[in-house]
C-alpha cells in the first residue's frame, strides 16, 4: 500500500499571488487581516494568527476549467511562509470533526462514489483506501460544511 503526503498549494503560485497575481476569477486576492483562529493557510497548512495579514481568493486545483473543476474561497498567509513538508496530519485539518475527500483519475475529473464525510482521524485511512485503485490520482480534501478546498493529498513514491 503507498504512503501519501499533503500536498500544500505551489510556492511559485503562492508567491504570484502575493505579488499581485490574479486568482481563478482573474481578479486581484483581497488583502485583510486574519479574524480569529480559523483562517488555514493552503501553503504553510497551518492556521493564521488572529490580526496578522492574510489573502482571500478565489481558488481552482484544476489546470484549467472543466464541469469538475470547482472553484472557491482560500485563506494564504500574506507574509512569505515555508511549504507545509510534514507527513503527518497537518494542522489545518484539526479544526474540524470531519472533512468531505474525493478521489480524482488522472484527467482531473471525480470518480464517482469516491466522496465520503470522514472523520479526521480516518482521513489517511480512506486516502490509502482510495489509492487501492488504479483510477485515482489524487484527492482532495474540502470542508465538510462549507466544501471550501484545503488540501490536495498524493501518493508519496
Amino acid at each position: 500500500m503507498p504512503a501519501i503526503k499533503y500536498q500544500p498549494l505551489l510556492t511559485e503560485l503562492v508567491q504570484s499571488l502575493r505579488s499581485g497575481g490574479l486568482d481563478a476569477y482573474g481578479r486581484q486576492p483581497e488583502r485583510v487581516s486574519s479574524v480569529g483562529q480559523d483562517n488555514p493557510c493552503r501553503h504553510c497548512l497551518n492556521f493564521i494568527p488572529e490580526g496578522t495579514g492574510m489573502l482571500v481568493l478565489a481558488h481552482r486545483p484544476f489546470p484549467e476549467p472543466q464541469p469538475y473543476a470547482e472553484t472557491g474561497p482560500i485563506f494564504l498567509c500574506e507574509a512569505a511562509c515555508e511549504p507545509w513538508k510534514g507527513q503527518n496530519l497537518p494542522p489545518i485539518l484539526g479544526s474540524s470533526s470531519d472533512y468531505l475527500l474525493k478521489g480524482y483519475g488522472p484527467d482531473f475529473r471525480i470518480r464517482y462514489g469516491t466522496g465520503r464525510i470522514v472523520p479526521t482521524d480516518l482521513i489517511p485511512i480512506y486516502a490509502l483506501e482510495l489509492f487501492t485503485r488504479d483510477d485515482i490520482s489524487f484527492v482532495d480534501v474540502r470542508s465538510a460544511r462549507n466544501n471550501c478546498f484545503h488540501v490536495r493529498i498524493v501518493r508519496d513514491e
